[in-house]
């Protein structure tokens, strides 16, 4: 694969990988991530790149598709609506603090891949999103931790 992988987290009552495909030209704006190590993450991010979209704070949190990046790191435009919960009030509009990427739905799963099913896999061990105390909204995933992921979301039920 020579695009880099990276996992998002949504809540789904928020918005959900159902949602993303419904989305008009099945994409959105990725806006909202007011952390700084999850903006330089999507700052990374290069139109291709392929996307693990996870259910967070779900029953059971999980992995449920694949998206992809579609346009790079632009400035958020919540930060500067000041009605909105994503307000900035020292984030400048020239001198912009957040920003956004689009990604568009590729994939839901078969089967939703669990944070427990996850945590025993032995060779996901160093995962970030695995690592004690990690909640970053985005987070770069290995090419060995997607081709595993990817494998358990696409096996059939037994």
């Amino acid at each position: 694969m020579s695009h880099r992988c990276w996992l998002v987290k949504s809540e789904p009552e928020t918005f959900s990988i159902d949602d993303l495909a419904a989305s008009p030209r099945r994409m959105t704006s990725w806006d909202g991530v007011r952390n700084y190590q999850a903006r330089n993450f999507m700052r990374a991010m290069a139109v291709g790149d392929r996307v693990f979209f996870y259910h967070s704070n779900a029953d059971p949190p999980a992995v449920v598709g694949i998206a992809e990046v579609s346009r790079t790191a632009y400035p958020d435009d919540t930060q500067f609506d000041k009605s909105g919960d994503h307000y900035d009030p020292d984030s400048l509009p020239d001198a912009p603090r957040w920003d956004m990427v689009d990604i568009r739905f590729l994939e839901k799963f078969d089967q939703a891949v669990s944070l427990d099913r996850l945590r025993k896999e032995p060779r996901l061990k160093g995962m970030t999103l695995l690592k004690k105390g990690s909640r970053l909204s985005v987070q770069p995933v290995t090419p060995s931790e997607w081709d595993i992921i990817v494998k358990l979301g696409k096996a059939h039920k037994r």
